[in-house]
């Protein structure tokens, strides 16, 4: 029996499998309002037809500012709820699960006319990694504007409650702003959020937490490592990462870097590499968790999930480059499927 293709139950969210589609920027908003619309209805739906259990949607921001980039999803409005609202309803006709990850770009915003993060550090990258010429230096947060986006999580939050989301993941990982404030190369504050690394993101967790259902898992993003030279290791994100725990995360979804370019330490980009991480962390803190990192093989996703290195494995490129990745992984590794009985003639 395969155990990618067993369910999984964490509080009240119940999975079918144990397929998560990652959460990958669309860039696709028409208008600077960072409402969902017609391209991102036929994204996710096609993904829940496809067989995933449970897809987290993209990066979405929660201050017009915090966007990536103008053409990045948004939820810091109630106008927003009923875009939103529409799009989990049709997901869930096909006994997919979704999420939805609600972030803040930091010194990231691409678009921002003022970009700002918890020092002014800027942040190098390289050319390929921008959609735009570079980035502009950030503006150190105030004491005070930290609290205000901290409060501006946990609106965001509530919205996404009633648009019927299963689950919230926070963006902790790959450079943006909680990221940030957890990073000794990025955080030279001198105030109680650059004292302690960790408050900023606890304080999210914890304000999210208080507006969210009792039996809804709460899920969020790190960056196990940095890649840049200096950067942070293994046992800085996990006792981050404890704090995190305690202050009410349910399941982590295992990455690395973002940050910057990287310096002597470099992301293997092999089949399965982040997969360490992830079985460290499972290891350390005793949580679900979730790899990510090449694994559109699906027998390297099952091999995951069968050795326990993991309780979930997120496919990135590969659900990009097939819809329907997960009905075809399952006719692979099981030789049965169940597919619409529209596509029975081209999937069995």
């Amino acid at each position: 029996m395969s155990q990618l293709f067993s369910p999984y139950t964490i509080k009240d969210l119940t999975l079918k499998n144990r397929i998560v589609m990652a959460p990958m920027c669309q860039y696709s908003v028409t208008k600077e309002d960072g409402i969902p619309n017609d391209w991102h209805f036929v994204h996710y739906v096609s993904r829940a037809v496809g067989g995933t259990g449970l897809i987290i949607m993209e990066m979405t921001s929660v201050t017009p500012e915090g966007r990536i980039t103008d053409n990045d999803l948004g939820l810091w409005s109630d106008e927003h709820i009923p875009h939103y609202e529409r799009l989990v309803q049709a997901i869930k006709k096909h006994d997919a699960k979704v999420g939805i990850q609600i972030a803040h770009a930091g010194r990231k915003a691409e678009d921002a006319k003022q970009p700002v993060g918890p020092s002014d550090i800027p942040v190098e990258v390289l050319p390929e990694e921008t959609m735009n010429d570079g980035l502009k230096a950030p503006r150190a947060l105030t004491t005070e504007e930290v609290k205000e986006t901290v409060q501006q999580f946990k609106e965001a939050a509530v919205r996404a409650v009633k648009a019927g989301f299963d689950t919230i993941e926070l963006h902790g990982a790959h450079g943006y702003l909680i990221h940030q404030f957890m990073s000794p190369s990025i955080n030279n504050r001198t105030d109680e959020y650059g004292k302690d690394l960790a408050l900023f993101g606890e304080e999210i967790v914890k304000a999210v937490k208080s507006v969210i259902p009792a039996d809804m898992p709460l899920l969020m993003r790190m960056s196990a490592v940095e890649y840049i030279d200096g950067g942070y290791d293994l046992e800085h994100s996990i006792a981050i990462a404890k704090r995190f725990k305690e202050a009410g995360v349910d399941v982590f979804h295992v990455s690395s870097g973002g940050e910057g370019p990287p310096g002597k330490r470099k992301p293997l980009n092999t089949p399965g590499y982040q997969v360490p991480f992830a079985r460290e962390f499972k290891k350390q803190l005793d949580v679900p968790v979730i790899a990510v990192g090449n694994l559109s093989n699906p027998e390297l996703a099952e091999a995951t999930i069968t050795n326990g290195d993991a309780e979930l494995v997120s496919i990135a490129r590969g659900m990009l480059n097939d819809p329907y990745w997960g009905l075809h992984a399952e006719k692979k590794l099981t030789r049965k499927v169940s597919p619409p009985f529209q596509y029975e003639r081209g999937i069995r």
